[in-house]
């Protein structure tokens, strides 16, 4: 892809989440641009999955773009470049352009921004994880990198050791393998030290040089220090880079509150001498000898875990890696994976959780082989084409948003299969990395202690069991068909525009084909699922549908149908429709917090109604009062079953109008 390409995808993003004005930085990981956005409201979500070049897009803390390994850092660069910053900068402050800065849709906007805020309350876990992500993921780039020369090293240390390869000019080629290496490895603590600061809001150089502590330069076993709480000698390194952004912190509420008290004339002497002071005799007497309790517990713990638990610790850790990924939870695994390579050589997580993109690259097989002579799914076969070689190098994302997410079933069969590798590494037992990189193949040279067989044993039934779940489970029921079915919809003409879409096929030409309409069971605004302020609505996790912005409290059914539940605060309706469409309505966004407040419910579990019929009556004002949203998601939540689920785009409803079309 030429350059300008990159120009115009860079460009692309920026046009659809907003425009530059509305980002306040970039960075980037192995597959993803992520933009921190002032205002996500004004992110067109289906117009950046759009984009040529884009896979996928993960609403989170930061807007995730995905656009795949080696094409990211390029745009991720274009777009900054293009700014006038670096990658994490802050983007400079735009002035409005518009000469009325009080009109109607800039309001509305910035009063909707406002409540999507106040709704949205922060989650301390989440907090940490965006904190431990922002520290770490700047570093993987080198992370990998020195991971894989410190393997190529091993590999050839190993050869040497072997007598299979001699000479000097081999040792000296090693040795400076390791040198590099050593670069990133040796001195990790400052690097975390640096982007612990900024993340906290500390200078980063104090960052760096309270990582640096940790390395106790100048101690020697004539000079050493002793730890206050077992008399013991201290050793380099120990708590490892928990302490150290334990440490960081508390840097940073020291220097933040020393600014405050010491005056502007004196502020660059006294501030760092004194935070630098105090938090080095802090890291030196009681962070490193408190974290390195923690740290050794931690990893005695996982050891245990995984020496006791065996295959079924593997099985577990396998299939659940990929939604860590997906929830951002992964990078939690991060220093922990650091701190055990640091105090025993290698991590054996690494290895086993690996297995997850093993699963995906069965699955990815299973669809590939399933449908590779479908012209109606030729766009998913280029897509696997595409994603496969990645796959196998240990970059699942491609794979994941492009490929098996999208199905549905198949992401839940190679999370399986990626258990079934992961239960064979941890019966085979002691497979560990000696750095923390890609999965897959490049994990290969990074394998330690000559497991390297083991490793691939893992792979191999990492492959075998994702492909045999997708190939005999995974498969939508309403794909089965066009496997082989070799029709194809006629050329588009001036007269007959192409259009997009998939062709419902049942699975038996007698089963009878339907079409259901879903209506507004609310009056008010309705929006697309994907700009609801829940990831759980947003992200599609709990099916497929609309949601409403109501102007009243009045709930009706629609559908006719069932009643299969009503939850006991009231806050959420169950309905089973004539076609087994499973229909939840959900009268806003963490009201289960109200246990039942400001709802009032007109009907009971197991009875009939038809559509329109009153089922419950929410008052908003309470709501309001609560801080919560009074958006309503309404779902169905078993999507998967039906050909397809289509809502309709977002306007003002009445009860009564169709906003969801259910096809067989």
């Amino acid at each position: 892809m030429a350059n300008e390409n990159y120009d115009q995808m860079g460009q692309d993003i920026f046009k659809n989440v907003g425009g530059e004005e509305n980002v306040d930085k970039v960075i980037h990981c192995m597959t993803r641009v992520r933009l921190t956005l002032k205002d996500e409201d004004k992110a067109d979500i289906e117009q950046l999955k759009a984009i040529p070049g884009v896979l996928g897009v993960v609403e989170d803390e930061t807007l995730q773009v995905v656009v795949g390994p080696g094409k990211v850092n390029k745009v991720a660069q274009s777009m900054v470049d293009s700014v006038g910053v670096k990658l994490g900068e802050t983007f400079p402050q735009t002035e409005n352009k518009q000469s009325d800065i009080g009109n109607l849709k800039d309001q509305t906007s910035q009063n909707k921004a406002a409540a999507k805020q106040k709704y949205n309350k922060p989650n301390k876990f989440k907090s940490i994880l965006k904190s431990l992500a922002n520290i770490f993921v700047p570093m993987i780039p080198a992370l990998v990198g020195a991971g894989i020369i410190a393997g190529i090293a091993s590999i050839f240390q190993n050869l040497i050791t072997a007598g299979t390869l001699t000479g000097d000019n081999i040792t000296q080629f090693v040795t400076i393998l390791n040198v590099i290496k050593n670069g990133l490895f040796a001195y990790l603590a400052i690097y975390t030290g640096i982007n612990a600061a900024s993340e906290f809001g500390a200078t980063p150089a104090l960052g760096g040089t309270v990582g640096a502590v940790t390395l106790l330069s100048g101690v020697t076993p004539d000079t050493p220090i002793q730890n206050l709480f077992n008399g013991q000698d201290l050793a380099a390194g120990q708590g490892g880079i928990i302490g150290v952004i334990f440490a960081v912190w508390i840097l940073s509420l020291v220097e933040k509150r020393l600014h405050k008290w010491v005056p502007d004339a004196v502020d660059i002497i006294v501030t760092p001498t004194l935070s630098l002071l105090a938090i080095g005799l802090a890291t030196i007497y009681i962070i490193m000898p408190v974290a390195g309790v923690v740290s050794d517990g931690l990893l005695q713990f996982i050891n245990v875990v995984l020496n006791v638990g065996g295959p079924v610790a593997g099985f577990i850790l396998g299939a659940l890696f990929l939604p860590m990924v997906m929830l951002g939870l992964h990078q939690i695994l991060i220093p922990i994976h650091l701190e055990m390579i640091n105090q025993m050589g290698s991590t054996p997580l690494l290895p086993i959780l690996a297995m997850s993109g093993a699963g995906q690259v069965g699955a990815a097989f299973a669809l590939w082989l399933y449908f590779r002579h479908s012209k109606q799914q030729a766009e998913l076969v280029q897509n696997i084409k595409g994603a496969l070689p990645v796959g196998l190098l240990g970059v699942g994302e491609p794979l994941i948003y492009a490929v098996t997410l999208p199905l549905g079933r198949p992401f839940i069969t190679a999370c399986i299969g990626g258990g079934i590798g992961g239960a064979v590494i941890g019966m085979l037992g002691h497979v560990g990395a000696i750095a923390v990189g890609p999965s897959g193949w490049a994990l290969i040279p990074l394998i330690a202690n000559h497991k390297v067989v083991y490793y691939l044993i893992g792979l191999a039934a990492g492959y075998v069991g994702g492909f045999i779940c997708t190939y005999f489970f995974g498969i939508p029921k309403d794909m089965k068909k066009t496997a082989t079915d070799q029709v194809t919809a006629p050329a588009a003409t001036d007269e007959t525009p192409a259009v997009a879409e998939i062709t419902e096929i049942t699975e038996d030409s007698e089963n009878k084909s339907f079409t259901d309409e879903l209506t507004a069971p609310v009056n008010g605004h309705l929006i697309a699922l994907s700009d609801v302020p829940d990831d759980v609505f947003s992200a599609g996790m709990m099916g497929h549908g609309v949601a409403i912005e109501p102007s009243d409290g009045n709930i009706v059914s629609p559908v006719n149908g069932t009643i299969q539940a009503v939850f006991p605060t009231k806050h959420a309706i169950g309905i089973i429709g004539e076609n087994n469409e499973e229909i939840l309505i959900h009268m806003g966004l963490d009201t289960v917090s109200l246990e039942g407040k400001g709802f009032e419910t007109l009907i009971e579990a197991g009875q009939t109604v038809k559509a329109g019929d009153p089922i419950s009556k929410m008052d908003l004002n309470v709501i309001k009062e609560a801080g919560l949203a009074t958006v309503i998601p309404v779902l169905v939540t078993n999507s998967a079953d039906f050909g397809s689920v289509t809502g309709i785009d977002a306007q003002d409803v009445q009860i009564g109008d169709t906003i969801i079309t259910v096809k067989s």
